[in-house]
């Protein structure tokens, strides 16, 4: 089975959905057939490289909310991230834009080392506080992540990993995804936001059990209704075109409002 997931690098929500998405798959009795692709989001592709002020002034800013509540709602995202193993740092949260550190997974990816770069740039930013728009800060932890020095300054010094960056969000406009983190599970079904574990790994097993209960049947995902289901890693178009339009996530993704990261 197949899950696609549109995330932010710049986005709290997206790391919390990202660990509670392992944990759920360390509980799923068929983990070893499960095959997770990520894709790029830009929650503000307009943005700097690097957003001055603090964290919680951006999302009353950008919200009209008081400090007091921007703030409360950082603490509550923290406590969320505390649960799952996780350390966010919000206090010392830096903006700016996402589009090099994702060309530069891409590149990863390309590499054979996508898990590793792209842990390590989120940990960058979700605990330490790096300014991760900032072309110097991505080589550094680029290097740190295993990758040579370099092929990583020539990939930022030009717009290599552009066209599959934007093909993400093309695909996204495309469904209408306008919050992250958002998953699909098996080419069907829209999951928005940052669910806890359970709610999650019920999702997986749903998206499981319909697609055992189908393939015999000649429905979506065996191939024989043109749809392209039975592709083996058939594009991540075809997923997107059977997937329902997602809706709020009521568990909290990035663009909902909460967290300030665009």
């Amino acid at each position: 089975m197949r899950i696609d997931v549109w995330s932010d690098i710049l986005c709290p929500f997206c790391h919390l959905g990202r660990r509670n998405l392992q944990l759920a798959l360390e509980q799923f009795e068929h983990a070893d057939e499960v095959s997770v692709i990520w894709h790029s989001f830009q929650l503000d592709p307009e943005a700097p490289e690097r957003v001055e002020g603090s964290n919680v002034e951006r999302i009353a800013q950008k919200y009209g909310i008081s400090v007091e509540d921007a703030t409360a709602s950082q603490e509550q995202l923290a406590a969320d991230a505390a649960a799952a193993g996780l350390d966010y740092q919000w206090q010392k949260s830096v903006g700016g834009n996402s589009y090099d550190a994702h060309r530069l997974i891409h590149f990863a990816r390309f590499q054979g080392v996508e898990e590793q770069v792209t842990e390590r740039i989120m940990r960058a930013w979700y605990s330490e506080g790096a300014s991760i728009g900032e072309k110097q800060v991505l080589l550094d932890l680029a290097v740190e992540a295993g990758l040579d020095t370099e092929e990583v300054r020539g990939v930022l010094e030009s717009d290599s990993f552009g066209h599959e960056v934007r093909s993400d969000l093309a695909v996204a406009t495309q469904i209408g995804i306008s919050s992250v983190p958002t998953f699909v599970l098996d080419q069907k079904f829209g999951v928005p936001g940052a669910q806890p574990v359970d709610v999650m790994l019920n999702a997986i097993r749903y998206a499981w059990e319909d697609q055992g209960n189908t393939a015999g049947g000649g429905g979506c995902g065996c191939g024989g209704c043109g749809c392209g289901g039975g592709a083996e890693e058939s594009a991540p178009e075809a997923a997107a075109q059977s997937a329902p339009e997602p809706e709020p996530a009521a568990a909290g993704g990035c663009g909902s409002g909460a967290c300030g990261c665009g």
